[in-house]
Order: structure tokens, then C-alpha cells, then sequence
């Protein structure tokens, strides 16, 4: 039976003359293995393929222990929070970055093309949120400060191939590393906890390329595998699609407010708000302006989207997205 390989097949080969770690050897034959079709006649190939992984893996374990001063990262965090993208080689994320922020990195069919972790600056309305473009992770591959930038990071986005028919198999092994070194990524509804042992982090499992073939079969097994932990978000980076929604939930992962302050008998603006957690109170906001507006401070008078138009408040007060506060001393 003939073995019918894709053109995808021969593309992904091609890499291999440019792999310069097993590493990265590893990788290129995972994907040329979940490019293979499935059936009788590649059964020969896909042996081959196992066994190339196999005993790259082994070299990598093998390879002595030695001091290794290697480079280390760690960004200093800007705007209003601070978001680490990590996922296999091309998932797609610095064509992310490129189509949700106003830097430009390198951008290749090839893995990878990311060589350092780079920030950028997406825009959200009326404020902005730091990205952090890193390299590839693979299950075989995990720099330690991959784990230092997701420990640093106030949210993750998990980037994930949907052309790529293991890419669950994939993210339940990077998850599986990451516990290892007692990181937890979580859902972005819940609440990190202070007593717990791990490092937990609110996470968004982002599953790019939904403009290509076996997408949505791909994405339909990723939902399943998933079901009761994490809600994916089916995007494509390089057409546009679902990148408002993206935003919104990346806001969202960050469990932040804006709050707007308003200077008695002046308008309020709008263009630069005060960021604060979710369950901030009028006395924090205060701190936020000034020591002194907090050591001083009387009451308040808040105005909202919906419940409030210039009602006073008192310091405890619990604030909301977007409420506009005029404080008093």
C-alpha cells in the first residue's frame, strides 16, 4: 500500500537540514510523525520516525550534567499587566504578536524562528497589556527560565497548533513539565490561591491556525480533552479571526479594574485610568492617587455605567470596571 504523503510531509522535512539540537531534531520529527497518515501502508515509516525520537531522547538524557551559566530573563513588567506566551514550535505565537501588538518579530514557517523572549505592547481600549513573545517549548525542552518568565508573568497564554493533530498530546505533556516544577496554569475565572503550594497561573489555551484544514476536527478533540478545566479559543493570527475576543479575554485573565478619577467641577478622563485588582475598595484608589488622599480622605462620590451617578461612598467601598471616582479630603 502506498504511503501517500502530504506535501506538508516533504515541507516539514526540509527543516531538518537547518536543526542544530536534538532538541530541535526531536520536535521536527514529532510533527513529521502527526503529519503522517494513519493506515497500513505508512505503518513502516511511522516505526522509522519513533525510533529517530526515541533515540534522540535518549541522547538528550544522556548527555553529562554539567555547570551551565546560560543566559537568564527576566523582564521588567510595563503597562497594566504582564502576559508570557509559550507553546511547541510553530504554534504561531510571534504571527500573534505581530497581528495584536505594534512590534513586528520575525515571523517563519520553521521552528524556532523566536530565539529570546522579547516584550511587546498590545493596546486594549485604554490601556496597555505587555506581551511576552518566548521560544518553542516542547515536552524535551524547557529552558528554567521558561519557568522563571511563567512564575514572573500575571497571566499565560498557552499557544496551540490547530493544523497539528497531536497538539493535545502535546499541551498535556508541557502541563505535566510545568507541575513538575510546581507551576499550575488554571482557568482565567479562578481566583489564584495564597495558601496554595504550586504557582498557580490564570491561563487562556489559544488554539491558532482555525483557518486550515482539520481545524475544526482538531479543535472539537482539544474541547473534549479539556472539558471542565480550561475553555479554548479557536483564532487565526494571520487572517484575524476571533482577535477582539482574544483581547477581551487577555484583559480578563488579568483580574484588573479601571477606574477613572474625576477632580471636583473638571470632566473626567477617560484616556488614563488607574488600574487596581478586582475587589479594590475607594481607599485603594486613593493610595493610587496619593498617600495623602488616602491619610486624608473623607468620602467619595462614584458614578458607573449602570448603578450610581454621583452617590456617596464611603472608604470601604468595593469598586468596578470602569466606575469614575471623585475623591474628597
Amino acid at each position: 500500500m502506498p504511503a501517500n504523503l502530504p506535501p506538508q510531509y516533504f515541507e516539514a522535512e526540509r527543516k531538518l537540514k537547518d536543526a542544530k539540537t536534538p532538541q530541535e531534531k526531536v520536535s521536527i520529527f514529532e510533527e513529521l510523525l502527526s503529519i503522517v497518515p494513519k493506515h497500513k501502508g505508512t505503518e513502516k515509516l511511522q516505526a522509522q520516525l519513533k525510533t529517530k525520537i526515541a533515540k534522540l531522547r535518549s541522547e538528550i538524557q544522556k548527555r553529562p550534567t554539567i555547570a551551565k551559566h546560560g543566559p537568564t530573563y527576566r523582564i521588567e513588567k510595563t503597562g497594566s499587566g504582564q502576559v508570557v506566551l509559550i507553546g511547541p514550535p510553530n504554534a504561531g505565537k510571534s504571527m500573534l504578536i505581530k497581528s495584536i501588538s505594534s512590534a513586528s518579530p520575525e515571523v517563519g514557517d520553521y521552528p524556532f524562528t523566536t530565539r529570546s523572549p522579547a516584550p511587546a505592547m498590545m493596546q486594549y481600549e485604554n490601556i496597555q497589556i505587555q506581551l511576552i513573545d518566548t521560544p518553542p517549548v516542547t515536552p524535551d525542552y524547557l529552558e528554567v527560565w521558561h519557568y522563571e518568565l511563567v512564575k514572573d508573568a500575571d497571566g499565560v497564554l498557552f499557544i496551540l497548533d490547530l493544523s497539528n493533530q497531536d497538539s493535545t498530546g502535546i499541551m498535556e505533556s508541557i502541563l505535566t513539565k510545568l507541575r513538575e516544577k510546581k507551576i499550575e496554569l488554571i482557568p482565567e475565572e479562578q481566583t489564584v490561591s495564597a495558601e496554595s503550594p504550586l504557582f498557580s497561573r490564570r491561563a487562556i489555551i489559544v488554539a491558532n491556525k482555525s483557518d486550515l484544514p482539520q481545524a475544526e476536527e482538531n479543535f472539537s478533540r482539544l474541547k473534549k480533552a479539556l472539558e471542565s478545566r480550561f475553555h479554548p479559543l479557536a483564532i487565526s493570527a494571520s487572517r484575524g479571526d476571533n482577535l477582539e475576543q482574544l483581547k477581551k479575554r487577555i484583559f480578563s485573565i488579568l483580574h484588573i479594574i479601571r477606574v477613572y478619577s474625576k477632580v471636583p467641577g473638571k470632566k473626567v478622563e477617560f484616556d488614563s485610568p488607574f488600574t487596581l485588582k478586582r475587589g479594590s475598595s475607594v481607599l485603594d484608589m486613593a493610595k493610587a492617587v496619593h498617600m495623602d488622599f488616602a491619610r486624608k480622605l473623607k468620602y467619595a462620590r462614584i458614578w458607573s455605567k449602570t448603578k450610581y451617578q454621583g452617590q456617596m461612598v464611603n472608604r470601604d467601598h468595593i469598586l468596578e470596571d470602569e466606575d469614575i471616582i471623585e475623591l474628597h479630603i
